[in-house]
């Protein structure tokens, strides 16, 4: 019995109802501007018409090779034309896109192709003494290894079977691909780093990615065509969904294999690039390159900047370079940016310093996400919003992930509440500004990229020198912050600080390793834990962050 008229004979049907999902966009583009230039890299100039082909071909192709719903393939690449491909190609199959950070090692590497039970992994040779390794870990288990070919890319072993353009050249230009059965299927899956084990899979879905990729369009208001600069890892929530957003655009990429100011700037000036994102210290590096390289840019050059909480430093640098900043917040379970410091018109009246505490912020949420709050993580109830009170960040909305791959407990717990938890510590300024003051994960974030300080300690603590140990985040001009290490030795035992290091170079990612060892006893409660707090005081870790 229906209650109304509105709910009698107006049901979904397919004239008026369709999964949204990201591929839509590049349909688009390719349709409306087949001859804009979509991908740049080196000579390469690439139209909307000829990378939706390649797509197709891809996806054909893959699907020959037995990828399909529910399958996951693995991309262990720079940011070159072959990894934009691959954010359409790999869920054109109704496959899961998993890209992997390309600075971890063999072994955590290794822990995420079995655990996401990859099919197919697309490498480059740069990477491939950790591929290898990884591969020799997985025994027979390993997947079907595609060697994309780059002839720019430094010397290294060939690992492929198949070769990524042979593979494209013989897939069908007419691939027949549909869109998801469902908009919640999931497209991607993205290794976060855990502040204990192993990393967690995060998992999001079609009509996240759709959302966020429009979220970025409208917050930064980016105009039609933009030229984007790919100073951000594709692989770092699926490069915030940039290459979703540049196909909602029909914008152009500027493909970098790494970020060198000296290939930078001839790049924004040959290519007019009007926009890039990253960590802040894309940024140091940007406003400290010598001054000549900066020659002969007479545009402003937008970026959105996150990964650690910008120095005011850096804002005002960039501001006296001519790059206009806007200040983003999120992380992987909320597909990258999912609140903004929106800006307000009254700020342009302000001194520099005053704006650049301002832009500073967290902010408020990004235009498709529902809801951030600074609440009581014990009562879920909102702190006051008077710029001292702390609470924890949560975020709600549909720029929320699915979930943690084959973990449901850690699932339940990140959205106990009907919230999902961000573990970011936080104040609600009167203005409605979020402002992040502390991390209650202990997570350093170094140059954009999340370190657990328990994997670092847990390393310190084999060391047979050491009884005890603590990390916390260093404030760095450079990085943002880096490991700094508290170390208690074992009576009578003796050790030095680069002896340290070096043990920790030898079981840790290079970015992991502690830049700095202080010797000494260090601070507990009645109970012996290690009380934090006084050490982050210490090194004035909060400082970072202010």
């Amino acid at each position: 019995m229906h209650s109304h008229p509105y709910a009698l004979g107006l049901e979904k049907n397919a004239a008026n109802h369709v999964p949204l999902s990201p591929l839509s966009y590049l349909q688009r583009s390719a349709g409306v501007y087949p001859n804009r230039v979509a991908v740049v890299y080196g000579d390469l100039r690439q139209t909307w018409a000829q990378t939706y082909e390649r797509c197709k071909r891809l996806a054909s192709a893959l699907t020959r090779h037995g990828v399909g719903v529910g399958d996951t393939v693995a991309v262990m690449l720079p940011n070159v034309p072959a990894m934009f491909e691959a954010h359409f190609a790999i869920p054109m199959t109704g496959a899961v896109l998993n890209t992997l950070n390309t600075r971890l090692d063999g072994e955590a590497i290794a822990f995420m192709l079995q655990h996401g039970e990859a099919k197919v992994l697309l490498t480059d040779r740069e990477f491939a003494p950790i591929v290898e390794k990884a591969l020799a870990l997985m025994g027979e288990r390993r997947p079907l290894v595609i060697e994309v070919e780059d002839e720019t890319a430094p010397q290294g072993k060939r690992l492929g079977t198949l070769d990524y353009e042979v593979l494209v050249e013989s897939g069908d230009p007419e691939f027949a691909w549909a869109l998801p059965g469902d908009e919640w299927d999931a497209i991607a899956l993205n290794y976060t780093s855990g502040t204990t084990g192993n990393p967690k899979g995060v998992v999001t879905h079609h009509r996240g990615a759709y959302l966020n990729a429009a979220s970025n369009v409208i917050s930064w208001e980016l105009p039609q065509h933009a030229v984007y600069l790919w100073t951000l890892p594709m692989f770092h929530c699926n490069g915030w969904c940039f290459p979703w957003t540049l196909a909602l655009n029909a914008g152009t990429s500027v493909c970098l294999r790494r970020v060198d100011p000296a290939q930078i700037f001839p790049l924004v000036r040959e290519h007019r690039v009007t926009h890039l994102c990253g960590a802040p210290i894309v940024y140091a590096m940007l406003i400290n390159a010598p001054a000549e390289l900066r020659q002969g840019i007479g545009h402003t050059l937008k970026g959105l900047i996150a990964g650690a909480p910008p120095p005011p430093a850096v804002i005002e640098g960039c501001e006296a370079a001519g790059i206009e900043l806007t200040h983003v917040y999120g992380l992987t379970e909320v597909y990258g940016p999912a609140a903004v410091c929106a800006k307000q018109e009254h700020w342009d009246t302000l001194p520099r310093e005053e704006r650049a505490r301002l832009n500073g912020r967290q902010g408020v949420t990004g235009p498709m996400q529902e809801a951030i709050a600074v609440l009581d993580p014990d009562t879920l109830k909102p702190v006051p919003a008077d710029g001292e009170t702390m609470g924890e960040i949560f975020f709600r909305g549909n720029v929320v992930m699915k979930g943690y791959l084959k973990n449901p407990s850690a699932t339940a717990e990140a959205f106990a509440g009907g919230w999902f938890h961000t573990g970011d510590l936080a104040v609600m300024h009167p203005d409605g500004y979020v402002k992040i003051r502390d991390r209650s994960k202990d997570i350093i974030i170094s140059g954009g990229e999340n370190i657990s300080s328990i994997e670092v300690e847990d390393v310190l603590h084999r060391h047979p020198a050491v009884m005890a140990a603590a990390v916390v985040a260093l404030p760095d001009a450079k990085w943002g912050e880096v490991p700094c290490a508290f170390v208690e030795l074992k009576p009578q035992a003796d050790a030095k600080e680069a002896e340290i290091i070096e043990f920790c170079r030898t079981q840790l990612a290079r970015f992991k390793v502690p830049k700095r060892v202080i010797f000494g006893e260090l601070p507990k409660t009645s109970t012996g834990k290690i009380q934090k707090f006084q050490l982050r005081e210490r090194v004035k870790s909060a400082s970072a962050i202010e």
